[in-house]
């Protein structure tokens, strides 16, 4: 075990943060469709790797602007997810919970393939945003990428709360995923809010993968474990609760970082055990509702 000091403990919180933000990105758009369908999108990885590769292919490959490289990225993934709602989960929407599931499975696996042929098994860089030129914090250094993480997660939650709160469509979402038959019987278009809540959480995953891309580089089976993460994260806060998705992914994002500092080699295995351990003391998560269905 090594014990860190103040430098380095820091630098470990400043990691664990900005990973702590992508999954809680992640796990956001798992909560959306939970919310909205009462499943589990298990291709939801896959919508962070489809967002990582398209955007270094439009960056890199075609050389277009970042902003322009991560927008096309982020609406590429978001018609993805609204075709995969139209195309696999709509068809079989009478079909168990778990039947929906086993379909989204399925797709994540089918994406995976696709990725792989499209973009090969190598992994594949791509430039910052602003530079790789560390900035030093009391003992520790930042690069301008997580600023730009950090940043970018935070204006996506505020935007979501404002979607959420403020809007007709976001108050139309909240009332599908409360009662979704009492929804339709208000004329609420409710197989409408599904498919927009499918490009949403395509959205947030692209999101996700075009920001962390640049520190992680962009691999055709790398949303397994980023999707895997991003669901303990929600098990972590607690399924179907939006605040719960932020607090869990930025609590899994610094255990994380604690535990690779303190337990080098034990980074990976850290998510998996956060999500058995909450799910055998608590398995509404620390945020969710205590009765279960």
């Amino acid at each position: 075990m090594n014990l860190p000091d103040a430098a380095q403990l820091l630098q470990y919180l400043i990691s664990g943060l900005t990973l702590g933000s992508v999954y809680a990105m992640i796990a956001l758009g798992f909560t959306l469709i939970h919310n909205a369908t009462g499943i589990v999108n298990f291709a939801q990885g896959e919508f962070v790797a489809f967002g990582a590769l398209i955007a270094i292919s439009c960056s890199t490959t075609l050389g277009l602007p970042m902003p322009l490289a991560v927008l096309i990225a982020v609406a590429g993934v978001a018609l993805l997810g609204a075709a995969l709602e139209r195309a696999a989960i709509r068809p079989a929407r009478r079909a168990s919970v778990i039947t929906l599931i086993i379909i989204t499975i399925g797709a994540s696996i089918f994406l995976r393939g696709i990725a792989m042929w499209v973009w090969g098994s190598d992994a594949l860089p791509m430039r910052y945003f602003s530079g790789d030129e560390p900035i030093g914090i009391g003992g520790a250094s930042i690069l301008p990428q997580h600023l730009w993480i950090v940043g970018i997660v935070l204006v996506t939650m505020a935007a979501l709360w404002v979607l959420g709160e403020k809007t007709q469509v976001g108050k139309a979402m909240r009332a599908c995923a409360v009662d979704r038959d009492a929804a339709q019987l208000v004329g609420i278009p409710a197989s409408r809010m599904v498919m927009l809540s499918f490009a949403l959480s395509g959205m947030l995953g692209g999101l996700a993968g075009a920001i962390v891309c640049p520190l992680a580089m962009g691999q055709w089976d790398m949303g397994i474990t980023l999707g895997l993460k991003g669901f303990a994260a929600a098990i972590l806060g607690g399924m179907g609760n939006p605040v719960g998705a932020v607090l869990g992914g930025v609590l899994l994002g610094i255990l994380e970082s604690l535990g690779a500092g303190f337990w080098s080699g034990l980074k990976n295995a850290i998510a998996f055990a956060v999500m058995l351990i909450v799910l055998l003391a608590r398995p509404s998560g620390l945020l969710g509702a205590r009765g279960r269905q």
